[in-house]
């Protein structure tokens, strides 16, 4: 189940909340208003960790998450690069059992985005 992460505040970063759990990691991000402006999703943390991301400005993203080197000379700063396709339907099966618990408005608003991300988008 996706729990929440205690939050830290930025100045220089909008209103956000964190979700994580093994496999899933949730962050949303709010309007002054108190809207969703977008959101980052996780997911396949312990295999290949995967990063949907969404936002009211930009629209989707899809990303494989690169750890870096691994070697001790090296940048281990983990960067988001360019993926294929989204296992969709995986996905949102996986969100829907490990978000039982979060705040029904963020849960029905991250599930709407999964089920309208596009078919077969590369």
């Amino acid at each position: 189940m996706l729990n929440e992460v205690a939050p830290s505040r930025s100045m220089r970063e909008p209103r956000r909340r964190w979700f994580s759990d093994d496999d899933f990691d949730l962050v949303v991000w709010f309007s002054d208003s108190g809207s969703i402006a977008g959101f980052e999703l996780c997911y396949d943390k312990s295999h290949a960790e995967r990063a949907l991301i969404w936002s009211s400005s930009g629209g989707y993203g899809h990303f494989r998450v690169d750890t870096g080197e691994r070697t001790p000379l090296k940048n281990l700063t983990p960067i988001l690069v360019a993926d294929g396709a989204l296992a969709k339907d995986r996905v949102i099966a996986g969100f829907l059992e490990v978000s039982k618990n979060l705040d029904p408005a963020i849960r029905s608003f991250v599930i709407a985005r999964l089920q309208e991300y596009p078919s077969g988008r590369d």
